[in-house]
């Protein structure tokens, strides 16, 4: 069986973000001065802890904040950051750089909560989903090419990595990866990983710590903020087989200190 973790964190501030202007896909912009103060604090925050694989978004504001987490890591200086464009953000079409009250003006013109409109030109939550599911597969495979299934291993629900959640909530860097031989670094953009946690949660079912509301596990993840996942992979006849997945915390900004976080 072959256990890793997954550290999934939204890139730090834009200018769009702070006007609050949808980006999307089509309009790349780099972080903004907090948004790079952002960056860095949460490279701070994850400076101790070992990657072994690092991944981001093709998006420029995305690649600058996973080199600004792996610039600041002692551990990870030699890692080669991949870039994926499956990471991408959500396309809004012709949302795209106009305020973000106009996509939900459209929607309620449409009938439909904000949340589940697609404006034309833009890309349906179900083909996000689709994006994210075509990474993880990725993902899955090539742990498994290059770690293989060591033995022996405990499954997610009763490993070392999910210990203590039954208990009042943890706030550290290192939280879940107790026993957790490897750690995966995933930087991406709001909507994408909001789209991401609720397959995770909804399609495979993974358990999530005792107390923690859906109101919070569905939420709009800040900028830079953290989700923390554990996953355990069997081997099968046609590939890696999930044997189990628990979050570990979602939406966690503790790291952000100085800076003012612009939310949305």
């Amino acid at each position: 069986m072959l256990t890793f973790a997954v550290t999934l964190i939204r890139h730090g501030e834009t200018q769009y973000n702070k006007d609050k202007l949808l980006q999307g896909q089509g309009i790349d912009t780099p972080l903004s001065e907090v948004g790079l103060q952002q960056a860095q604090e949460a490279g701070q925050y994850l400076r101790e802890l070992r990657f072994h694989k690092a991944f981001s978004s093709n998006l420029q504001r995305a690649q600058q904040t996973a080199k600004a987490i792996l610039s600041n890591n002692i551990h990870s200086s030699g890692i080669e950051l991949v870039s994926d464009a499956l990471l991408r953000e959500r396309g809004f079409g012709i949302a795209e750089g106009r305020p973000k009250d106009a996509l939900k003006n459209m929607a309620n013109a449409a009938g439909m909560a904000c949340r589940d409109f697609t404006p034309p030109g833009g890309e349906t939550l179900d083909q996000v989903r689709t994006r994210f599911r075509k990474f993880l597969a990725g993902l899955f495979q090539g742990m498994v090419t290059e770690y293989g299934y060591p033995e022996p291993s405990a499954p997610v629900e009763a490993s070392a990595a999910t210990a203590g959640h039954d208990g009042p909530p943890l706030s550290l860097p290192d939280d879940g990866l107790a026993g957790v031989p490897l750690h995966v670094l995933v930087v991406s953009h709001g909507a994408y990983i909001r789209a991401a946690v609720r397959h995770l949660v909804e399609e495979l079912e993974s358990a999530l710590p005792l107390g923690l509301k859906a109101s919070h596990v569905f939420s709009a993840c800040p900028n830079t903020g953290m989700c923390r996942f554990v996953v355990s992979l069997l081997r099968s006849e046609t590939g890696p087989a999930l044997a189990g997945i628990r979050c570990i915390f979602i939406n966690r900004k503790d790291h952000l200190r100085a800076s003012k976080d612009s939310g949305e």
